[in-house]
């Protein structure tokens, strides 16, 4: 299901009001969970997650991360739960992008797993725990940020600045995973993701909220494929995406010159069906139109031919900072 609108105002209306008393308690419980005592394994755990349901850019930060322990000399392992796969792994599967399709092991294991050994267990502590019988030096866990099970030696939290946390309110009022204030006692960071975006509003709201904090705020853009953008500018497209929010993934084509001749969301993690993409290509013909999908959708649906893709990657407005929050937490975690 998509997320209601009503979550992303930036002061709860009626209906979030109407729900406070369910989110009030979702919080509470989501709060004491949190605040579990998770078990170690014989390499650092970095987590990348976000404090709202949806999407925030958890993916290309993951990458990013991934790309920076690299240059630090680390071997670093994905570790996620499959979300979006057909069925939980209950035991560690490691990734096969040449064997594997989404239904399998989920969309963004797929992404992860083209650029470092990726690891599905639904377990996170068996899941981390092969990860270092692999050869993992680092761990990098794609959300799980509210999961207890594992302790994490950093934590960073993904924040788009365009939607910040919305309404403020816990799931089902609004999009919180758990009590803004709980969470900021459980991340070392935050990445806020969003250009302009970043120095007015939402975004700059929750950076004011994690400076009084005192935790760092880290800065960044997600960037397009040069020559993706390229082959799109000035073409007609027909847009779709099942992702967190959708809209971003549209306004980053108007962005590259791609006009858009229809759009249409879906909920995050969608798997389509032979109908819809019927329709999709139908409605793309029809207008002599380019179709056009993100990455995530783009491997859901097995990498068709027809579908054109718009990759983004996570750019960090200070390179430095980020790789030495990164050193920063490793040799802490290697202090214990």
């Amino acid at each position: 299901m998509r997320a209601p609108d009503f979550w992303w105002a930036q002061e709860p209306d009626f209906r979030a009001a109407a729900l406070a008393p369910l989110a009030a308690l979702y919080g509470a419980i989501a709060a004491r969970r949190m605040a579990g005592k998770g078990v170690a394994v014989d390499a650092p755990v970095i987590c990348i997650g976000n404090f709202v349901a949806g999407g925030a850019g958890k993916t290309p930060t993951a990458l990013a991360v991934a790309n920076v322990l690299r240059q630090l000399g680390e071997r670093p392992f994905f570790l996620s739960r499959g979300y979006g796969a057909s069925r939980p792994h209950r035991t560690p599967l490691r990734v096969d992008i040449e064997r594997h399709d989404a239904g399998q092991v989920g969309d963004e294991p797929l992404l992860l797993a083209r650029e470092a050994p990726t690891i599905v267990c639904a377990d996170r502590i068996a899941g981390a725990q092969a990860c270092v019988r692999a050869g993992a030096s680092v761990i990098v866990m794609d959300d799980g940020l509210q999961n207890p099970a594992l302790l994490k030696d950093l934590a960073i939290a993904v924040v788009d600045a365009g939607a910040g946390v919305g309404n403020g309110l816990c799931i089902p009022a609004g999009p919180l995973r758990a009590p803004l204030k709980a969470q900021f006692s459980h991340i070392d960071a935050v990445m806020l993701i969003g250009g302009r975006k970043l120095w007015f509003g939402a975004g700059q709201a929750v950076a004011d909220k994690a400076r009084a904090h005192s935790i760092p705020t880290l800065t960044g853009f997600l960037a397009t494929d040069p020559q993706q953008a390229a082959h799109l500018c000035g073409r007609s497209v027909v847009a779709f995406a099942g992702i967190g929010r959708p809209e971003k993934f549209f306004e980053t084509l108007r962005q590259t010159g791609a006009l858009l001749v229809a759009s249409h969301a879906f909920a995050d993690h969608h798997v389509y069906t032979n109908a819809e993409l019927e329709f999709l290509r139908a409605e793309a013909r029809s207008a002599s139109a380019l179709l056009v999908a993100t990455a995530k959708d783009y491997v859901r649906m097995g990498a068709p031919s027809d579908v054109h893709v718009l990759d983004v990657a996570l750019a960090p407005d200070e390179p430095g900072d980020l790789e030495d929050l990164l050193a920063q937490g490793l040799a802490r975690a290697r202090r214990r």
